[in-house]
């Protein structure tokens, strides 16, 4: 890199609080216990909210993610920190995705995910609910992952003058660049759709030869 005249990017050390878990709402158990790993898509997902700032004020982010391919199947953004806005992001994963029932849905133990209307939400489609351990970062390592390639890759490095400005760039950055191009290192170095592609090609390939024998 120093031969090349290329730095890295460095993320700033600034950080508000995104999760309240000072609520009387019912904790479910943490079922994965830092297993972040699936064999199939669309059985387990892992969800978290950041923020981002803009000259209009803070925007707020909350992610799906399908542990199988790390792709960001659902997202919503909103100016307040309120339940509508991680419900949004899973009814968006489930209507484009369409998860079997029985799917794994792991978050943090904020208000908004421990509150009655997600619950509702997860009862609805039969998803089972997963919450990290209390003040341990690496039981959503996936999210937080994310979060960590969002802001050192834009967010950081990016003034928005509004928040409209912030919404296109963060869709773009999910939808045309991180599913489509970043190449991941845990996935062979390919991007979430190219692996879900291959991984359904091949599996679609497997299961013709067991019909042809």
């Amino acid at each position: 890199m120093h031969k090349l005249g290329l730095v890295c990017k460095n993320k700033k050390r600034f950080k508000i609080r995104t999760t309240d878990s000072n609520h009387n709402f019912t904790i479910a158990p943490n079922l994965l216990k830092q297993y972040f790993y699936t064999t199939q898509p669309d059985r387990i997902y892992a969800g978290d909210i950041t923020y981002i700032p803009t000259k209009e004020g803070w925007l707020y982010l909350a992610v799906v993610i399908d542990l199988f391919s790390r792709r960001v199947v659902g997202w919503s953004m909103d100016d307040r920190l309120k339940t509508s806005l991680v419900n949004n992001a899973l009814i968006m994963a489930i209507n484009t995705r369409k998860p079997n029932k029985g799917l794994i849905w792991h978050t943090d133990k904020g208000s908004q995910y421990a509150s009655n209307s997600h619950k509702q939400l997860l009862n609805d489609f039969g998803i089972i609910h997963s919450m990290r351990g209390k003040g341990n970062c690496y039981d959503n390592a996936v999210s937080e992952s994310f979060f960590h390639t969002l802001k050192t890759e834009l967010i950081h490095h990016t003034t928005f003058e509004t928040k409209a400005q912030a919404r296109t760039a963060i869709f773009s950055f999910i939808e045309i660049w991180y599913n489509r191009k970043r190449l991941h290192s845990y996935l062979n170095y390919m991007s979430p759709v190219e692996f879900e592609q291959k991984m359904l090609h091949s599996e679609n390939n497997t299961k013709n030869l067991k019909n042809v024998s």
